[in-house]
């Protein structure tokens, strides 16, 4: 794992959106399109408003998502209802929405996975005070998911289930982007730093991971 440690969010999101602007570029150019997967909760909102006005080629690019909701088409607690509202029209064509709201979600789920590259480019992840990562939830059966690359979490969290990436879908990406910011996850960032699997973030295996992050006490790696 590399380490980024910068003075506060808004440098945090300056640096991940770096981080993907490069991803695209070395996509494009060996492959000819970026096939990026993007996470929920607030976190990643100012990064994705920097990459709609980056040189980011949004033709090229397919924006999937990490985990979603199981809620209403556009409600606040879908992730798509705030990529929709971060991004411009221009770049709304690339996004790639987990379809939640199918009656049957085991059979979305797999049709989803359907859909997905063989390989991310690029995945980002964020990272929860419980250690949650995408919504790969403590002590749900998702954690366990060895032979899907899309899943839904058995049981609500936070009051909605969950549509998501498992881990071989996460392992199996070029480059990992763990964007950590905000108070309470100081525990849960020593604990993924350290591999630590007793929290789900500690058990992405994936070889290629940086970790951008605000908070104190992180050693940065030289870059």
């Amino acid at each position: 794992m590399v380490s980024r440690v910068v003075a506060d969010a808004e440098a945090a999101a300056v640096e991940a959106a770096r981080i993907v602007e490069l991803a695209a570029e070395a996509a494009i150019a060996d492959r000819g399109r970026f096939n990026f997967a993007v996470s929920g909760g607030k976190t990643p909102w100012r990064m994705l408003e920097l990459l709609a006005d980056s040189g980011l080629n949004w033709t090229r690019t397919s924006l999937f998502q990490v985990d979603e909701r199981v809620a209403p088409t556009g409600s606040v607690q879908r992730n798509l209802t705030h990529l929709v509202l971060t991004l411009p029209l221009v770049c709304q064509a690339a996004i790639r929405p987990m379809p939640v709201g199918d009656d049957d979600l085991a059979s979305a789920a797999s049709g989803y996975e359907y859909s997905l590259p063989d390989r991310f480019d690029l995945v980002h992840l964020g990272m929860g005070p419980d250690g949650h990562t995408a919504s790969l939830i403590p002590g749900d059966p998702i954690l366990e998911v060895t032979d899907r690359q899309v899943a839904v979490t058995s049981g609500d969290y936070q009051g909605t289930r969950r549509m998501s990436l498992t881990y071989k879908a996460i392992d199996r990406a070029r480059q990992i982007l763990f964007l950590v910011t905000g108070e309470g996850k100081e525990d849960a960032l020593a604990r993924l730093i350290a591999g630590d699997e007793s929290i789900p973030a500690g058990r992405v295996k994936n070889p290629h991971i940086t970790l951008v992050t605000d908070i104190d006490g992180v050693e940065a790696d030289p870059v």
